[in-house]
């Protein structure tokens, strides 16, 4: 393996926001590690999770192809299996490229690709009406070697995990706060005593899936919760997209956002610890370090609970890129989308030569380096039901503008916020810019046929 191939380390927390990073100065949050690390890094602040749910995200992630192609078209539950809505054994991720180059690939943490089936295996979130935990079998793990993972399990202070030669029945629990158990298994994996863990003699690329910032927001270690003392809430709560203290969501807002910010405050902290390992390994130089979300969480702002929406408390996440003297540090607002992050880590790393023709995502390796290249006009936004593909949401986002189009029925609802004038994104100029309407829809049209979207054989 020539020398100029990098090991990759891909650091990926569940559900952070794209804001929820102290050195952007967005919002009151403790993250001495990423304030320094985004110091080192290229920070792409308008990077987006295309559809701001835990498997589709991942599935772009891994594919480099929009939900529709690759058929994650919804989360990895019961309530989906019947559609098939799992990555597929047979496609091409960016780790089997990279296992077929030599590398030694290894995973850890929560995975959420692949569909509950009976007998489902017995954890607590398979003993409700929607079942949700899987076991990955060897030949749908995409080239990793080393496996310590789980499909999907919200238990922070005692997760589980099947190992590499786990069979479906020999999942184990850990008496610990996931991040920092995962971290832990990192480091090891970077120290590799005894060759226990991959190659020596091979570059590496290890994935590590940390679950929070994933509710249950109260399963955190107390003493990250203490990193914010006596703060009063409120003065958390001045954005105008946070509905008021007596309403239903304003409330949930106030009860969870510090458990929120303290686990952010934690994923922080391992994530420093294995910045810090990679340093005494003396990797970090030939080592491209990436870290990012698969979608972040509205908690309760514009009265949304969760994710699957197109607020920019969803949609935009934490995209930073270090690899030194090779990407300069600074910050960008290019317009990148989770499937374009498969053939930029490719072409980066020297193998875009090998990037599959039916990959969907652009390589922007070249504006990582010295800021040439391809600038998107504009990113695709989905959220799609399963059952009924055609249906759903769809839209645009773009420097200055987020077009929404949610079907009901054969009636289409047209959303329109100028985020420039509104940068909460609370009210719908859609009647008042016609003119900025038609031509996103113009844009919009381009993404449908680009992405084999049966929106359009409805009415779209």
């Amino acid at each position: 393996m020539a020398s100029h191939h990098p090991n990759l380390l891909f650091v990926f927390p569940d559900q952070m926001r794209g804001s929820a990073v102290g050195s952007l100065g967005e919002e009151p949050v403790l993250t001495p590690s990423l304030d320094r690390f985004t110091g080192q890094s290229l920070v792409f602040t308008q990077a987006v999770a295309n559809y701001p749910v835990c498997s589709p995200c991942r599935a772009m992630l891994m594919t480099g192809i929009y939900p529709h192609g690759n058929g994650v078209l919804g989360n990895c539950n019961s309530r989906t299996a019947p559609y098939g809505v799992e990555l597929r054994a047979e496609e091409r991720c960016w780790s089997d490229i990279l296992a077929d180059q030599g590398y030694s690939l290894g995973y850890i943490g929560k995975w959420h690709l692949d569909a509950p089936h009976p007998p489902y295996v017995d954890t607590t979130n398979n003993r409700g009406e929607v079942k949700w935990n899987e076991w990955c079998p060897p030949h749908h793990r995409h080239g990793f070697g080393f496996w310590y993972a789980y499909g999907t399990y919200d238990e922070h202070t005692r997760p589980m995990y099947w190992s590499t030669d786990a069979a479906r029945d020999e999942f184990h629990y850990v008496d610990q706060w996931g991040p920092e158990h995962e971290a832990d298994l990192a480091l090891a994996y970077l120290r590799n005593d005894g060759g226990r863990y991959r190659d020596q003699d091979q570059p590496f690329a290890l994935v590590v899936s940390i679950n929070p910032p994933h509710m249950p927001y109260e399963l955190v270690p107390e003493r990250y919760v203490d990193l914010y003392g006596d703060v009063d809430v409120e003065e958390w709560c001045e954005r105008p997209s946070i509905p008021p203290p007596e309403s239903e969501w304003g409330a949930y807002y106030r009860e969870h956002i510090r458990n929120y910010y303290a686990m952010v405050s934690g994923v922080d902290e391992q994530f420093g610890r294995i910045l810090a390992g990679l340093e005494e390994q003396d990797l970090a130089e030939d080592t491209i370090v990436v870290f990012t979300s698969d979608h972040g969480n509205s908690l309760g702002m514009h009265g949304e609970r969760s994710k699957p929406n197109p607020y920019e408390e969803c949609v935009r996440v934490p995209l930073i890129m270090r690899w030194p003297g090779q990407i300069p540090p600074r910050q960008e607002e290019l317009l990148l989308s989770a499937p374009d992050v498969y053939p930029t880590l490719l072409d980066l790393m020297g193998f875009a030569a090998y990037i599959p023709a039916e990959v969907e995502g652009t390589s922007h390796a070249a504006f990582a380096r010295d800021a040439t290249g391809p600038r998107p006009a504009s990113q695709l936004y989905l959220n799609v039901p399963p059952k009924r593909p055609w249906a759903g949401t769809r839209g645009v986002r773009t420097l200055q503008h987020t077009l929404i189009l949610n079907r009901v029925g054969s009636a289409e609802e047209c959303v329109l916020y100028d985020r420039t004038q509104d940068p909460h994104q609370l009210r719908n100029v859609a009647a008042e810019q016609l003119e900025v309407v038609q031509a996103l829809r113009i844009e919009f049209e381009e993404w449908l046929c680009m992405t084999r979207d049966p929106w359009q054989e409805f009415g779209g």
